[in-house]
């Protein structure tokens, strides 16, 4: 349990700071332990999504940045934040599939869609069900890729 824990606080601080490589200690808590493969996936991705929420959040509150504000004030920044809001309102199966590939592959990277996500106002169980499934399937990914390498010695 405690091995679990410290893997989901370690993936919450690698999703706020990216030069913490959770993939790394992921790899490590495994070859140290034997709790099951897919709860580890599941615990770092669970750790992730927490600390993504919070790019999501602040995409969502994004424009009480004075910089911000003073931008969207213009016409060209209103009508196309306004088009893309539109697109991901009206796909949330597409804006879905997206967040899941990101979460999942790395392209382009999660914490850039993550914001994106939160300022055009996906809705939020889109992106935090999509999310914890790409991020799990991805760890999960990467466990079984280092487990097969193994066995390879």
């Amino acid at each position: 349990m405690g091995v679990l824990l410290s893997l989901l606080l370690s993936a919450f601080a690698s999703a706020l700071i990216p030069v913490i490589n959770i993939e790394a200690i992921l790899v490590v808590a495994d070859a140290k332990t034997d709790v099951p493969m897919f709860a580890l996936a599941l615990a770092a991705g669970v750790g992730q999504m927490a600390g993504k929420w919070l790019w999501y959040w602040g995409g969502t509150n994004v424009e009480r940045a004075s910089w911000v504000r003073t931008y969207m004030e213009k016409p060209k920044a209103q009508a196309s934040l306004a088009k893309w809001q539109e697109r991901a309102e009206g796909r949330p199966v597409f804006t879905g599939g997206l967040l899941f590939l990101s979460a999942w592959g790395g392209i382009p990277p999660y914490a850039v869609l993550s914001v994106l996500a939160g300022v055009i106002k996906v809705r939020l169980w889109v992106f935090l069900v999509t999310g914890l499934a790409g991020r799990t399937l991805r760890f999960w990914t990467v466990l079984g890729g280092v487990e097969l390498i193994r066995s390879w010695f």
